[in-house]
């Protein structure tokens, strides 16, 4: 099969990114021709008047749609595999394909398509005031704190909402959870053109080298929407604990003054490594504040048979089974976090046992093989469309 993936690239590399790449070396493994169509936020920096460009490129940007047009002329792919397409691939793209009848997937990597800043999320609390229609709320709320971001996001998303953008080109939808497709299905998307389909972890772990570990872990991107500050709270309130944090904290500068002595924030650590972290944590906790769209940190995490603590909120609870493979405790509840970790801390056998349950459902549920039956499964529907 030829498969041609359309994806924006954000400014900084994300877990999003490595899911796009790791999706196209599995496919090419499996004997399928990929052809990408990617552009790069990093862009938009270069280019005269890149801001004002990229703002009404995010809306509708035919000279892309040309582009691609030409694209599928030459290289005449089966299907189109959509990631991201702001801001400046734009859904125009997706007009294109309309026209032509080419069958479109799209993985729903978070929640955009009914939220214009696609985490559900206004200044620190969870937020649907946007969804069926009423952008505007986006604007009024300056939910970017930037009126002029937050002014091209509310229109971009009620442009793409009023033309039918998506739900009119789109043949079949990727969800990475039940809980990101009910919520999609609640807000006008037909529940059979969603399919569920999470994301995968290969895993790498020699299991010789199992070991319980000597602190307690955090991966990912260190902001108020994780948890961060949650996170810092438990932490002093488990002074007997380490704590390390692997993840740019640039956003929060403050962390670094505010963390007590036995956290130790280790800023940007490279995808290489994380393996070596993972392995040396003795816990994992994802105390995030937003309806988690997947958190591919948890999933690497119980590959190397670590358990999880998080929280009760967004896609977590289908990946953390609680009591089962970690613990799921109320969000934005540092006492909570601390009782858990300080359970599982004193309790190697039981965290040994969490660990190894995990280890098994993530090595079964989430594995490359799963991946591509269940993404081959979707293509399927999306070509019969």
């Amino acid at each position: 099969m030829k498969v041609c993936i359309v994806h924006n690239e954000y400014g900084k590399l994300s877990g999003e990114e490595v899911v796009v790449y790791e999706i196209q070396r599995l496919l090419e493994d499996h004997g399928h021709q990929v052809i990408p169509f990617i552009r790069g936020s990093a862009e938009i920096e270069a280019m005269f008047l890149g801001s004002t460009r990229a703002f009404f490129a995010g809306i509708y940007n035919p000279g892309m749609r040309k582009r691609f047009g030409r694209l599928l002329d030459e290289e005449k792919p089966d299907l189109i595999h959509v990631h991201n397409v702001y801001p400046l691939i734009s859904p125009a793209v997706l007009v294109e394909c309309g026209r032509r009848g080419v069958p479109v997937f799209m993985t729903v990597h978070n929640y955009r398509l009914v939220c214009p800043n696609g985490l559900l999320l206004s200044h620190g609390d969870i937020c649907e005031r946007c969804v069926e229609g009423r952008e505007y709320w986006c604007v009024l709320r300056n939910c970017e704190r930037s009126l002029p971001r937050s002014l091209g996001y509310a229109l971009r998303n009620a442009v793409a909402r009023r033309f039918r953008f998506f739900l009119g080109n789109v043949s079949v939808f990727g969800c990475l959870t039940e809980f990101q497709r009910d919520l999609l299905a609640g807000h006008g998307f037909p529940r059979e053109r969603l399919s569920v389909i999470p994301n995968m972890a290969e895993d790498r772990v020699d299991t010789s080298c199992l070991r319980q570990g000597d602190y307690v872990g955090f991966a990912g991107r260190v902001s108020p929407e994780k948890g961060a500050d949650v996170l810092i709270e438990a932490a002093r309130l488990c002074p007997e604990i380490p704590f390390r944090v692997a993840g740019d904290y640039g956003p929060m500068p403050h962390l670094a003054e505010k963390a007590p002595g036995n956290v130790r924030l280790l800023g940007h650590v490279k995808r290489d490594d994380l393996d070596a972290f993972y392995g040396g944590c003795r816990m994992l906790v994802v105390p995030s504040l937003w309806h988690e769209a997947f958190g591919l940190c948890t999933v690497e995490a119980m590959l190397h048979a670590k358990p999880v603590i998080a929280s009760r909120l967004g896609a977590l609870p289908s990946i953390v089974d609680d009591g089962k493979t970690g613990f799921l405790v109320e969000p934005g509840n540092p006492v909570a976090l601390a009782e858990r970790i300080r359970e599982v801390w004193s309790d190697p056998d039981l965290g040994s046992r969490l660990g190894l349950a995990g280890r098994e459902k993530a090595r079964v549920e989430y594995s490359p093989g799963r991946y591509y039956k269940r993404l081959m499964d979707a293509y399927d529907r999306a070509l019969e469309k």
